[in-house]
């Protein structure tokens, strides 16, 4: 009898123990995760603020080419083959002009592209991570422990036109650059 009861005290201790284990690992996951999703929140800042500088940069790059080059094509082409010169056109042919490079453009567009995707990937992590968040919280057993604990609520970066299209369950809109007339 003894030895049953000295058994039933280690086993109630056992319990206690992984029972006390458990909760302060579930604590400690649901701890973890919220500050994941606290820090990817503020890791989005830092990622939309360097694409719209890189975006804005490189389009202003771009806009003082293209002012610089409409500044000096004209003064530049008068004083080649201005009225002095006889046989001008034909000396035009032959020459090697300035030529409008467009690579800083092709350059821009493939920053808005690269930056863009950067960005959404970096906000579906943020929606995974509250995903996890979410599932820890609302399953069996960890619910017993950290049900209770408030949910993560996410700052997401979209546009009026996604969230009417997401509203209305339509997106009539697909002319990229509107009607011409």
């Amino acid at each position: 009898m003894k030895y049953v009861g000295l058994a039933v005290v280690g086993i109630g201790l056992f319990l206690a123990l992984m029972a006390g284990m458990m909760y302060f690992s579930v604590s400690n996951q649901e701890i973890t995760l919220r500050n994941q999703v606290k820090a990817q929140q503020e890791n989005l800042k830092v990622v939309f603020d360097t694409t719209w500088k890189i975006i804005q940069q490189q389009a202003e790059v771009a806009d003082q080419y293209k002012d610089a080059f409409a500044k000096i094509y004209p003064a530049l082409m008068s004083g080649r083959y201005g009225n002095q010169r006889g046989g001008a056109l034909l000396s035009f042919i032959k020459e090697s002009n300035p030529e409008f490079n467009i690579n800083l453009y092709e350059k821009l567009a493939n920053s808005i592209e690269a930056q863009r995707i950067t960005f959404a990937g970096e906000q579906k992590k943020l929606i995974d991570l509250k995903r996890e968040h979410d599932n820890l919280r609302q399953t069996f057993p960890n619910n017993l422990i950290v049900g209770s604990r408030p949910e993560i609520v996410l700052e997401i970066v979209t546009s009026d036109k996604t969230n009417e299209a997401f509203k209305t369950g339509k997106e009539n809109d697909v002319k990229l650059f509107g009607s011409k007339k």
